[in-house]
């Protein structure tokens, strides 16, 4: 659908405006986003429902189809955020299996073997080899 083509002028002329304005905030910031969330999906669709020409609404299939967009958007963003528990929890039971297994871990340039002592568990597991914690990311090798 083309938004333009159901504005008139000034409408027109103010909505790019507003994207241009907005656009340039973004470009203008180190963290500028790279693709469109759920928010600025949404925010879209308000902006296409308010602009819309009140004599040729939009249809029902252009509506649904977007609906459609938006709840496969928010079951994507779903399943990453369960993904990434689950990546923390594998890694957590993964951590606990190397207590008292001899490790190498790469420090920089160094390598530093010795036996894990201890371990912390969360999203950031590190183990306790020779009095220092090191991140479980760290492990190269790993031997009985």
């Amino acid at each position: 659908m083309d938004i333009e083509s159901t504005l008139n002028a000034p409408d027109a002329t103010r909505l790019n405006a507003q994207v241009e304005a907005f656009n340039a905030s973004l470009s203008g910031s180190q963290t500028a986003k790279q693709e469109l969330g759920k928010d600025d999906f949404l925010q879209i669709l308000i902006t296409q429902l308010q602009h819309q020409d009140p004599t040729k609404p939009m249809e029902d299939r252009e509506f649904i189809a977007q609906m459609a967009q938006f709840s496969s958007l928010e079951q994507m963003t779903n399943m990453n955020r369960q993904f990434a528990e689950l990546s923390a929890a594998i890694k957590s039971s993964l951590v606990t299996n190397l207590l008292g297994k001899k490790v190498e871990i790469f420090q920089g340039e160094q390598r530093i073997h010795g036996f894990v002592d201890a371990i912390t568990a969360g999203l950031f597991p590190q183990v306790l080899v020779n009095g220092n914690y090191y991140d479980y990311d760290r492990i190269s090798e790993v031997s009985e």
